[in-house]
């Protein structure tokens, strides 16, 4: 004869899922608080490239107006 088990509940889902989710999580975390700094220097460093092309692009497509007193 077959052994019969108990049948599988909501709360052993659940409990499943959290422990998979936490060392998920768990992880995230650790890694996030690594690459906060990496990502800020990354964007400091992408905002001072556009805002030099921006200059630059801005300069050749300006015009200069000279007046003249007669």
């Amino acid at each position: 004869m077959a052994e019969e088990t108990a049948p599988i509940t909501r709360d052993d889902i659940h409990q499943s899922v959290r422990e998979v989710v936490g060392d998920a999580q768990s992880q995230a975390e650790e890694r996030a608080k690594s690459l906060l700094p990496v990502a800020i220097g990354g964007a400091v460093v992408v905002l001072f490239i556009v805002y030099r092309l921006g200059r630059r692009v801005g300069r050749t497509k300006s015009t200069v107006v000279e007046i003249r007193r007669i």
